[in-house]
């Protein structure tokens, strides 16, 4: 099936609503029937300001960024946009073709 990659970075002390904005975004998808979503830490990274973050064994929670990302359709990727833009938050998102398959044990 042909479909998108709808990722989003954000900081893992980032809120939103009283959560982390990472939860919102995962459990705002779930409510609105996207079927699945993941929530990543980055181990090392930098962004537009070009500082360097990099995750150590003593480093303090929250201070990493977090890579949220979907696998949707068309419909889905408008929907999510659409409340992400009218909860006014500016994420900076991704969104990539993709193509995905269920792999089934079925003979």
């Amino acid at each position: 099936m042909q479909g998108w990659s709808l990722r989003f970075y954000v900081h893992e002390s980032q809120r939103h609503a009283g959560r982390p904005l990472y939860e919102w975004l995962l459990e705002t998808a779930r409510t609105h029937d996207v079927p699945g979503g993941s929530a990543f830490r980055a181990v090392a990274g930098f962004g537009r300001h070009g500082v360097l973050s990099e995750q150590h064994f003593f480093e303090l929670a929250g201070q990493s960024t977090m890579l949220v990302e979907f696998i949707l359709d068309n419909t889905q990727v408008d929907r999510l946009l659409g409340i992400v833009r009218s909860e006014r938050l500016p994420l900076f998102h991704v969104r990539s073709a993709v193509e995905f398959d269920l792999v089934s044990t079925d003979a």
